[in-house]
Order: C-alpha cells, then sequence, then structure tokens
C-alpha cells in the first residue's frame, strides 16, 4: 500500500494516535517502537478499543483487512504528515528557539483564532513525532496551521521543516539550551538557524525581532516582516514595554496588559501582535485575545499560596532562561523575596560551569534568600550565607517543611525533570 492508499484510509479516520490509552472509536493507530517496548503488540488491543486501522511494521501482529504493514511505522507516519500536509495546501506557521517557543505559539493562536479557524501544537509535540501528529490534527476546515518545532542536535529543524514545508517562520532566540547535543552555542545558532535556511531556499518569509542581533543579521537578504521596539523602519514598532510583575505593551494607540509575568516574555507578545497584524487581525482583536490569554502548565504562571506569591517558571529551564528570569525577579519591589532553583539538564560539559554562573548571578543579592536544588548546583556550589544547597528534592522537602514561609515572593525556575511545581505541596 502505497502513502496516497494510506491517506485515503486515514482520511475515513476520526483521529490518528501513537497510544492505544488515547485511542478513540473510528480512530487511527500507528505502532511505533520504542526503546522499551514494541508497540505492535498493541495493535490488537488497538482494534478492540475502536479502531478503524492500525499501521504496523512487524507482519507477526497482522490482524485482518483493518492492517496497513509498512516497512518502518515511524517513517510512514512522517510520510503522511508530509503527505497530507501537502493534500491540504494551508499556510502553515512554524517556530522553534532556544526559549517561549511554547507561549509564543500560543499567544500566535488566540490572536490568530480571532480571525481564522486556527490548529496549533498540542502542548509540546514538537519533535520528528510530535510534529507529523500536528499536521495530521490539522482538516479541511483548519485555515492556518502554527507548527512548534524543537531540537537538541544539529539537522533536527531541517528534517522537521521537510515534513511540515512552512510558509512562515519565527525564531524566538537563540540561548544556552541543549548545548550538550548542539556542541555549545555556535552550534545552537547554526542548528535553530536551518529554519532560515528552509524559508529562504523555498523564498518563504520571516517574522524577524529587529532587537535580537542575529536575528536581524541572518536575515538581511530574505523576505521578512519586522518588530522591535521603537524601530521606526520595522514593520510594527513596539513604543513601551513594562513588566511589574505583569508585562505591558504599546504599540499604535493601544496598551496591552497581558497575564504574563517577566520582561522576557515581551518579544513572545509583540511576535504575536505582528503576525496578528500581517494576517489582518484587527489591533482591538489582538489585544483582546492577548489581555485573556493565561499561561498554565508551569509557565510563567502567577500562584497565590495562603501569603505567598509564587512566580512558578517550573517547566523548563537553560542558562539563558534562567538568567533572565532572575534579572526580572531582582527588579521586582516586593521586600521578602526567595528564589528556588533546580538544576538545568543537557548542558554537558560545560554544566558545572554555567551552574556557577547563574548562582554568581546572585551572589550580591543578599537581601534574596536562594535555595539552589539539584546535584549540578550542589558539586558547583558557592559559600554564601544567604545560599542553601540541597542534592536531591527529597533533602530539600524535609527541610521545606520546618521553613514555613509567610508573605513571601517566590520565583520557582528548573528543568522539567526537576519537577520543582513539587514545593507548591509544602506551602
Amino acid at each position: 500500500m502505497d502513502i496516497s492508499q494510506i491517506h485515503q484510509c486515514f482520511l475515513q479516520c476520526q483521529s490518528i494516535s501513537i497510544d492505544t490509552r488515547k485511542i478513540q472509536p473510528g480512530g487511527m493507530f500507528v505502532a511505533i517502537k520504542g526503546e522499551r517496548f514494541d508497540a505492535n503488540t498493541f495493535a490488537q488491543e488497538a482494534i478492540d478499543k475502536g479502531a478503524s486501522f492500525v499501521i504496523i511494521d512487524n507482519p507477526t501482529y497482522f490482524i485482518n483487512e483493518k492492517t496497513i504493514l509498512v516497512n518502518d511505522s515511524l517513517i510512514a507516519l512522517q510520510e503522511l504528515a508530509k503527505f497530507h500536509r501537502n493534500y491540504l495546501k494551508l499556510p502553515i506557521i512554524a517556530l522553534t528557539g532556544s526559549n517561549g517557543k511554547t507561549t509564543t505559539k500560543e499567544l500566535i493562536h488566540v490572536v490568530l483564532s480571532k480571525k481564522f479557524k486556527t490548529k496549533a501544537t498540542d502542548g509540546n509535540l514538537n519533535n520528528h513525532i510530535g510534529v507529523p501528529l500536528t499536521l495530521l490534527s490539522f482538516d479541511s476546515n483548519t485555515e492556518i496551521g502554527i507548527v512548534e518545532m524543537g531540537a537538541n542536535h544539529q539537522k533536527e529543524i531541517a528534517f522537521l521543516c521537510e515534513i511540515a514545508q512552512p510558509d512562515y517562520g519565527y525564531i524566538t532566540n537563540f540561548g544556552k539550551a541543549h548545548l550538550e547535543g548542539f556542541g555549545g552555542v555556535q552550534g545552537v545558532i547554526k542548528g535553530k538557524s536551518e529554519m532560515y535556511d528552509y524559508l529562504s531556499e523555498h523564498h518563504k518569509k520571516v517574522f524577524v525581532n529587529l532587537d535580537d542581533s542575529i536575528q536581524e543579521q541572518k536575515t538581511r537578504a530574505m523576505d521578512r516582516i519586522t518588530f522591535g521596539v521603537n524601530h521606526s523602519q520595522a514593520n510594527t514598532s513596539i513604543t513601551s514595554v513594562v513588566a511589574n510583575p505583569f508585562v505591558e505593551i504599546g504599540f499604535s494607540y493601544l496598551l496591552i496588559h497581558s497575564h504574563l509575568i517577566g520582561l522576557y516574555n515581551a518579544n513572545n507578545i509583540n511576535a504575536a501582535v505582528t503576525i496578528g497584524r500581517y494576517f489582518g487581525v484587527s489591533d482591538t482583536d489582538i489585544q483582546q485575545a492577548i489581555e485573556h490569554y493565561i499561561p498554565e502548565n508551569n509557565r510563567s504562571q502567577l500562584v497565590q499560596k495562603n501569603s505567598n506569591e509564587i512566580i512558578l517558571d517550573a517547566y523548563n529551564a537553560n542558562p539563558s532562561s534562567m538568567a533572565v528570569a532572575l534579572d526580572n525577579f531582582s527588579q521586582l519591589k516586593e521586600k521578602n523575596k526567595i528564589v528556588v532553583l533546580g538544576d538545568m539538564f543537557e548542558l554537558g560539559e560545560e554544566s558545572l560551569k554555567e551552574h556557577q554562573a547563574i548562582m554568581s548571578l546572585l551572589e550580591h543579592q543578599t537581601a534574596i534568600d536562594c535555595y539552589f536544588v539539584g546535584k549540578d548546583f550542589y558539586q558547583s556550589r558557592i559559600e554564601q550565607p544567604h545560599f542553601h544547597f540541597y542534592e536531591t528534592f527529597e533533602s530539600f522537602a524535609q527541610e521545606l517543611q520546618k521553613l514555613q514561609w509567610k508573605n513571601q515572593m517566590i520565583l520557582i525556575k528548573g528543568s522539567r525533570g526537576m519537577a520543582l511545581e513539587r514545593v507548591l505541596e509544602f506551602l
């Protein structure tokens, strides 16, 4: 069965999934092998749960006419997504970057949804499996698709662009994320810029933040739509940016009051404003969309817990995002402030140095009580009276039960694997 025939089967289905726990009646199940399991073994379960078709790559598990046997299920999923993308022929906006991808994607989504039937990446399904699933979630009713792309090594963005074939692209920034896989900061820039390479080669458009010198330089020869703070030559010139703690931006005759914390989120809002305007969304609709957007999933959330105010930014962390979060937090006017920072992952040989660099940012902030959790912070610790170190979350949790913080402004930030949102249970 070739890919066009598989696509005809897919069009008969209500949904597609790689997880039998999420199979819906009338859906399609794709059996993808994992490191610890062979999903082909779940084909019968998928049929029993009402799947219309199952795609497998192990003939041992062939069931009946509902079974589609391919050489490699993952490749089939990717090829099916690419075929479906060309079948729909809808405009697609792709975005990547070291920080702020998911928040920016959500903002673009709510803004464009004011005028168009828009679909976007669900959560952070942004890798070689997530991007195909995102594309396959688009249907004939979708007017604009928004695809988030993540990467932790070279050639990954290039590969995802070949599947999604975006018409527009935006890179949020180039930061110190996944240094181990990319081989340093220059590797990050090269890897993320693969999106520019694709867009340029195919004569597509790019959205550019002129305040970012790397973006500005790399896109000079491209067809670009620009924004920036007080940039008279930009397509959208932002006239004011304030954060205390929520970001407010001014442009044209409007002031937008967001529910996002920290100046580092201003560029995410600015990008959504620019993209919305490019696609003809009215300024008042853009304002309404952004002002009604409330972050969740532990991303720059403001949480009230008893007498404490918490900035919960525990979804992920790298040296760049950690630095801007701390810079923003240090500027807040509250008197009683605490930071709880967890280890940053995937930094390779640079890890201890980068953890020490974060601590040095707080070394002279003696008014802020600092709690560092994780083995890398613990191994690179700097002795300061206001610094406290815990090698594991469990040892920190024991201390938390004794501390009984009250009337504090608390920043919580760390990599996803640290799951620092657990701190809330002890406050």
